[in-house]
């Protein structure tokens, strides 16, 4: 499962945990205010929170400079979900430290709210993992291409590390990254990418590609949303990255920036980078 429904509000499953430990830390906090009649520990919460997420952002956005350098504003747009996670962990923990000096009382009560939101998030994750147990591999659903034909990811993938992209045409932030998937796709020859429509017919799917422009390989039908289903997906765009064994290695709700995209790219290039660096020390 990688996302999670609130209503009408679909959230990437990783969203999810984070806000929900959050939300715990903050609530523990405040019981343990008003049991103590003590001054709650929720504003060292909130700078520590604020201070990861600008951290984590900023080193993102220092790592792929050159990336959005064309476009300074995007560096703001967070909608990417572009975030080095160390960058803000490290933070936060600073945030903590400097606070602990300044107002000793302040350490066991924050450690108690801490550590209850490192708790909720620890048993949320193990959750995860058992529900999605099984699901990493490259899934065997059945897809149409525009010509009519069957055929599966692993056939599309043909041995490479595979980008799956789950889109429609009435979904802006598909039609928004579509032109640097398009410019991708032609770059990186070692890698395959698919594109793989949800609940739209061949009709409609050609006519957008068509009035779009778009230029396009292995763009595929999905009639019955039945790989969203498989991957536990509701979100559109849904883009899933495969290395070349089939094993899931990262996914991606939303709309791609081209720093994001590389981000990921990169991942799947690891275990080939690392075999070459193998060979290189025994040779």
């Amino acid at each position: 499962m990688l996302t999670i429904n609130i209503g009408p509000l679909v959230l990437p499953m990783h969203q999810a945990m984070l806000i929900a430990a959050v939300l715990v830390a903050f609530s523990v906090s405040h019981i343990i205010g008003r049991r103590q009649k003590t001054q709650s520990v929720g504003h060292i919460l909130s700078d520590m929170l604020i201070a990861a997420l600008l951290a984590a952002r900023l080193a993102f956005v220092v790592a792929w400079f050159d990336l959005y350098r064309s476009a300074p504003w995007s560096m703001i747009d967070i909608r990417d979900g572009g975030f080095t996670p160390w960058a803000g962990i490290m933070a936060a923990l600073l945030v903590a430290i400097w606070h602990a000096w300044r107002t000793p009382a302040s350490c066991k009560p924050l450690g108690i709210a801490l550590a209850s939101g490192i708790l909720t998030y620890g048993a949320l994750l193990g959750a995860s993992l058992t529900i999605n147990k099984g699901l990493s591999a490259l899934p065997a659903t059945a897809l149409t291409t525009l010509a009519g034909e069957q055929t599966k990811l692993a056939r599309l993938a043909d041995g490479k590390p595979l980008v799956v992209n789950l889109w429609a045409s009435w979904c802006p932030p598909c039609r928004r990254e579509m032109p640097l998937l398009e410019d991708v796709q032609k770059e990186q020859g070692g890698t395959a990418f698919a594109f793989v429509n949800q609940g739209e017919t061949q009709d409609i799917v050609e006519h957008y590609l068509g009035e779009s422009g778009v230029d396009l390989s292995n763009v595929v039908l999905d009639r019955d949303t039945a790989l969203g289903k498989v991957v536990g997906s509701m979100a559109l765009p849904t883009t899933l990255f495969y290395d070349a064994s089939g094993q899931l290695r990262a996914t991606h709700m939303g709309e791609l920036s081209a720093a994001t995209l590389a981000d990921k790219l990169r991942l799947l290039q690891e275990p080939a980078q690392q075999s070459h660096s193998t060979l290189k020390k025994q040779e």
